[in-house]
């Protein structure tokens, strides 16, 4: 019963496994409101690292268009019932999102076919927030990767990579977010993020399976030429954006699901990611 509950088996392995360990917490879940009359105490806290779409999502200053929904019905029917129904509209890239490695390298992944193992994995967290403080320009160095893994150990093959700059505190200031509110123009942004050896060194000899970050890109404001996009993509390893809240977690034990809308052929798409931290 404690391993289907603690992970020592993921319950979202493929095939009859997931099946038996819902199945089995689902036993678990049952048999505590009968013996007590109270569903169990959670085994883990959830953190939302999502920002919510609206009115003033921020996206790449060259986006085309930006987050709208527009009502179709709202208010009682004809029967006497309240019924509501909306039409969204926003490109993939904007807000909380993830990037497919498609995004930047021709014949590689899209949304629908990264695999859920890659999606759903322990989270390390890399702390650059006195950097970024002082310098909005910085990029994660080999540096502060050896420094992290001296205190806690070596980032393992697979771990979803949160890089936490601060920025989101500045949401949704796109001025202070990006450095640049200039409709249009992508040339004058600055705001920190991975520098291209750190990530060569987590996506080639590490193996990590996501690169996420606090800010608006993997890449750095500055970048003209998004080689961490370039990096990681050639690796099949698709990026989050605009996460949140990365504060909440531990630099190590955490759980991230990061699941973004299910596009066919897309290039990415806007997710919902959450962090499971055990209790």
């Amino acid at each position: 019963m404690a391993q289907a509950v603690t992970g020592a088996k993921p319950l979202y392995s493929a095939g009859g496994d997931s099946m038996k360990g819902t199945t089995i917490l689902a036993l678990a879940f049952a048999g505590s409101l009968v013996a007590t009359g109270q569903p169990p105490a959670p085994a883990h806290r959830l953190v939302d690292l999502t920002h919510a779409y609206d009115s003033d999502t921020l996206y790449w200053p060259t986006s085309p268009s930006k987050f709208s929904l527009e009502p179709l019905a709202h208010g009682l029917t004809e029967g006497g019932y309240f019924y509501s129904a909306y039409r969204l509209s926003t490109p993939e890239h904007g807000g909380t999102h993830l990037d497919a490695p498609i995004h930047f390298a021709e014949g590689k992944r899209t949304v629908e076919q990264i695999p859920l193992e890659q999606l759903i994995a322990p989270a390390v967290v890399l702390d650059v927030t006195k950097q970024a403080a002082a310098d909005r320009d910085y990029r994660l160095t080999l540096d502060d990767v050896t420094a992290f893994e001296q205190r806690h150990g070596r980032i393992p093959a697979g771990a979803i990579v949160l890089l936490r700059t601060g920025w989101s505190r500045f949401w949704p200031d796109a001025k202070a977010y990006l450095g640049d509110n200039t409709p249009g123009d992508a040339s004058k942004l600055s705001f920190p993020s991975y520098g291209v050896e750190a990530a060569r060194m987590l996506v080639d000899e590490r193996r990590v399976g996501v690169l996420g970050v606090d800010t608006a890109s993997i890449d750095y404001g500055r970048s003209t030429d998004f080689m961490v996009h370039r990096t990681a993509a050639a690796r099949e390893v698709p990026g989050l954006e605009n996460l949140t809240n990365l504060d909440q977690l531990p630099a190590t034990g955490a759980t991230v699901v990061a699941l973004p809308i299910k596009i066919a052929g897309g290039s990415g798409g806007p997710a919902r990611v959450v962090a499971m931290i055990p209790r």
